[in-house]
């Protein structure tokens, strides 16, 4: 788990919007953009971030709420 404060100031590094914190990962749902997290870590690259389909999209976003 991240600590709050860090989610509040952490933004995509692609389009400086707010993630969302779903599945112990990072999320543009803009952008449909995931970021990992290792060992605590936000890994926000652009290059590293997984693409996410319309399905996995759905998921997040239902799990996000």
């Amino acid at each position: 788990m991240l600590d709050e404060k860090l989610l509040n100031i952490l933004v995509c590094p692609a389009d400086r919007g707010p993630l969302l914190f779903v599945d112990d990962l990072l999320y543009n749902p803009r952008l449909h953009k995931a970021y990992r997290i290792e060992d605590g870590i936000p890994v926000l690259l652009v290059d590293e971030a997984t693409d996410v389909g319309p399905e996995e999209h759905e998921r997040l976003m239902a799990r996000a709420d």
